[in-house]
């Protein structure tokens, strides 16, 4: 449904109460597309569709792996928590889809190409150095760049098909310091990244990220030049509730809008649709230095958070094994999970031994979503093994779960929680990025082999509840609800809800889930 066959009506901000950040957007013909960043999550780099701008539904990913290594396969100690791929840039030219990204963990740039975004399929190109932050750009005489940096901002010139660096092509710094807007004595905060770059009535545009050195306070900066090497100069266009780091897009009947995100705790970073005034030939941000919590815009109220939905692992011919709410946590091990239909099931069997849940293999996910949701299931558990753990994660570094345990020869229903401090970073190895020791709050025990299990997130307290059942109807709550924090650089990533299953003591156990289920 386009603009032309809908009414103006009242909307709220945010516009995805779920963790979608780094986004950028791009309208084509009528049609908006957004990437966003799920870091160390397969399939990665997430692509989604609107209408309106309002409401989104999953298009695609880039990739359904990024690199097969010990960090991204959970393998030999490693892990890329808080790593894999980050902040994306989309761009659409002369018929082809362009996303690129880049990886500590692959140690590339990354470049995806199709000429349909939705159903593919995507070409692959990745070539060195890492281009943090960059922004892919095809300016109109046909030379591609890309800019890239933090603090220091930088541009260079790509191959025709930017498939690379081209070789003596332009490379230069044009901004020095993009906290200088701030003045001499704020310099030494966060520093300006998240480029991204437009060419706007024929001027160059660049929005970044930053924040000043007295307070944390994401902040919006522009700079505008004549020329894309310059020279630039920079305002501050929007400092407002930590919302930033995006780029604009227009309407097909000319409006202008910036699509930026806002932290928002345990939820993690959720997209705000801004407004944008052009005022002598600046694009100012918000309405008089906010953004507003209701715009009125065109769409059909559906207000959808497509990046979510219930499961009943049925599957009918040409159904997707797995629809695209679902991310595993790093690259899945494809022998040792599937899908049993009459009735519907996801199974999932332990490939060898892990001491946490931090480390299990395929680990099935989707996003919380604010301010309220719970997600239940109904764990299987004939097949599990002595030392076997299962069950349904609120997932994060500072973690919960609700699951069986098998100790002794006997099941038990456990409540589990990380021993991560009120920051979240607490016991952690040197070196590591896990938390992995933990608590089991609750512990009870069980003798039958099937079990209902519940998670209820209160993102207005950054709060988990944990609940279990027996029959399906009457549930108990376990253990003690577990304090949520969103952990920075250790998972850099809003809380999931998540499916999992991991031995101890002797692998090829398994379990089914019989559907996973969200309400918000």
């Amino acid at each position: 449904m386009g603009f032309a066959v809908v009414q103006a009506q009242l909307v709220r901000n945010p516009v995805i109460r779920a963790d979608v950040p780094d986004v950028s957007t791009i309208r084509v013909g009528d049609t908006y597309y957004m990437s966003s960043t799920t870091m160390h999550m397969s399939p990665g780099l997430p692509l989604m569709k609107s209408k309106d701008l309002v409401n989104w539904e999953m298009a695609a990913y880039a990739y359904d792996r990024l690199i097969e290594n010990d960090a991204m396969n959970l393998e030999n100690g490693q892990d890329a928590y808080g790593q894999g791929s980050w902040a994306s840039s989309l761009r659409f030219h002369k018929g082809k889809f362009y996303v690129s990204t880049f990886s500590a963990t692959s140690g590339k740039t990354h470049v995806y190409t199709t000429s349909n975004i939705e159903s593919g399929p995507w070409e692959s190109v990745a070539f060195a150095p890492v281009l943090h932050d960059n922004s892919l750009f095809f300016d109109d005489d046909g030379r591609v760049y890309m800019v890239y940096g933090a603090g220091e901002i930088k541009l260079v010139e790509l191959l025709p098909d930017a498939s690379g660096i081209k070789p003596d092509g332009t490379e230069r710094v044009i901004i020095e310091n993009v906290n200088s807007v701030f003045g001499e004595d704020e310099v030494g905060g966060l520093p300006g990244e998240g480029s991204q770059l437009f060419k706007i009535n024929g001027k160059y545009y660049l929005f970044n990220i930053a924040s000043p050195k007295s307070k944390w306070a994401r902040t919006v900066i522009v700079h505008r030049a004549d020329s894309i090497t310059g020279p630039y100069e920079g305002r501050v266009m929007l400092q407002y509730q930590q919302i930033a780091q995006g780029g604009l897009v227009d309407t097909p009947d000319g409006k202008w809008y910036a699509m930026l995100f806002g932290d928002r705790g345990a939820v993690g970073r959720i997209p705000y649709l801004v407004p944008v005034d052009w005022q002598e030939g600046w694009p100012v941000v918000g309405i008089e230095g906010r953004v507003p919590e209701t715009l009125v815009i065109a769409n059909d109220l559906t207000r959808s958070s497509g990046c979510v939905a219930s499961d009943e692992f049925e599957r009918r011919y040409g159904d997707p094994v797995l629809p695209m709410v679902w991310q595993w946590n790093h690259n899945p091990d494809t022998t040792n999970w599937k899908i049993i239909n009459y009735p519907g099931r996801l199974r999932i069997t332990t490939g060898r031994l892990d001491s946490t849940v931090m480390t299990a293999r395929n680990m099935l996910t989707q996003r919380t979503v604010g301010p309220v949701s719970s997600a239940s299931t109904c764990l299987l558990v004939k097949g599990m093994k002595e030392g076997d753990v299962a069950g349904l994660i609120a997932f994060q570094n500072k973690y919960g779960f609700v699951g069986v345990k098998v100790a002794g020869g006997e099941k038990s229903v456990v409540m589990v929680q990380s021993n991560t401090g009120k920051d979240g970073l607490q016991s952690t190895p040197p070196g590591s990025t896990l938390s992995t020791s933990y608590t089991v709050m609750e512990q009870i025990p069980m003798n039958q082999n099937k079990v209902y299990l519940k998670i209820q997130c209160d993102f207005e307290t950054d709060i988990a509840y944990f609940y279990y059942s027996l029959d399906g109807d009457l549930w108990q709550t376990i253990g003690d609800p577990l304090q949520m924090v969103y952990t920075l650089p250790k998972h850099f990533m809003g809380y999931r809800y998540g499916l999992f299953t991991y031995a101890t003591k002797e692998s090829g156990g398994h379990v089914d889930f019989d559907y996973f289920r969200i309400d918000k």
